[in-house]
């Protein structure tokens, strides 16, 4: 017979050991299951916080299992999250840590992020910045990430770092003519960047972004990889000031 007081430690037993020590219901009878389950039941209705602490428990190892696939992911994508020979740099070209950013100019998370990566920039001041144009939210944003590569090609990178800046604060629909009166105001050949804007390169390139993102498994914006750290979302310049800390303390 399964006595009363025995349900909540046979409960922990299932929920928190390993399964070689587990309780092991195929051993009991019919009887002893649908009794022991009516334990569990009770006790479980007179003690909700074990199932929240159950919960987040849950969580906490969901969490570090995701975390470490992640570690993985940014491990096996080295060379083309840091080094890709085309995505633009910033920040501190020679830091020591490398912050990747993932973003969509329609992105409203990735415009409430700039000044959040502006001051992490300003204050660790040793972190070089990379931008992956990752066009995901329609058409508009493809059409601003086309301009903002084409600009690139044909006029630079600082020319790029401008219309990138515009593009970000920009809250029309995008459209030959905006896009022509943002490239004329940044005194650029506005032609030459529309005429580029469907070039097999810059099409080669955004579709690279976007390969990449699928192996690092991205689905929004903005989404970061901070040194070792994959960032999924938005956060502020402290959280990120204290991440690199942290991966910088990891490497002793």
């Amino acid at each position: 017979m399964i006595l009363r007081h025995a349900a909540p430690a046979l409960l922990g037993l299932s929920l928190l050991t390993s399964p070689a020590q587990a309780l092991d219901l195929n051993a009991m009878t019919e009887t002893e299951k649908a009794e022991f389950g009516a334990q569990v039941r009770e006790y479980l209705l007179e003690n909700p916080d074990v199932i929240i602490e159950a919960i987040n428990i849950l969580e906490q190892r969901n969490a570090a299992a995701e975390a470490e696939t992640d570690k993985e992911l940014v491990a096996a994508n080295v060379d083309e999250l840091f080094n890709d020979g085309y995505s633009w740099v910033g920040g501190n070209p020679e830091g020591d840590i490398t912050l990747v950013e993932f973003m969509d100019y329609r992105c409203g998370y990735c415009r409430r992020a700039v000044p959040e990566v502006a001051s992490l920039l300003s204050e660790d001041g040793n972190i070089r910045l990379v931008i992956k144009e990752f066009p995901i939210l329609g058409d508009a944003s493809v059409l601003s990430s086309r301009f903002a590569v084409a600009t690139k090609h044909v006029a630079g990178d600082d020319a790029y770092k401008q219309v990138h800046d515009a593009l970000l604060e920009f809250s029309g629909d995008p459209s030959e003519v905006t896009l022509r009166r943002i490239s004329d105001g940044l005194g650029l050949d506005s032609d030459a960047i529309i005429a580029a804007m469907d070039s097999e390169q810059v099409t080669d390139e955004i579709s690279q972004t976007r390969a990449l993102a699928q192996r690092m498994q991205i689905s929004g914006t903005p989404s970061f990889v901070l040194g070792t750290e994959m960032l999924r979302g938005y956060l502020s310049a402290d959280q990120m000031l204290q991440i690199a800390e942290g991966v910088r303390a990891d490497r002793g």
